[in-house]
């Protein structure tokens, strides 16, 4: 994959932040919950964040949550399956103002 393919791709890597309950006492301990691309690999996560937020990242965690399987009225469906990912910034590193958290 040439070097102008790679970082297009890691440009549609991060969907956006999670925000949850969880995800705020995550802040506590430099972690960022973030939506990612269901085909995104740790390395891909860790060098989109670096490269989009200029911040060093320490480690990644990623979580598969499976889509909730939904009813209006007779009707069944589903909703999609999609990946979050734990992102532990470096000590002093912050992203959060990005994002409009308090």
């Amino acid at each position: 994959m040439s070097r102008a393919l790679h970082q297009e791709k890691l440009l549609t890597v991060i969907q956006g932040p999670h925000l949850s309950e969880k995800a705020h006492v995550a802040a506590e301990s430099n972690q960022v919950v973030l939506k990612v691309r269901t085909d995104a690999t740790k390395k891909e996560i860790t060098q989109a964040v670096e490269l989009l937020f200029e911040v060093k990242v320490e480690a990644v965690q990623v979580v598969n949550v499976k889509g909730k399987a939904k009813r209006f009225q007779q009707t069944k469906g589903r909703r999609p399956d999609w990946k979050k990912a734990y992102v532990k910034l470096a000590d002093g590193a912050s992203i959060e103002e990005l994002f409009g958290a308090e």
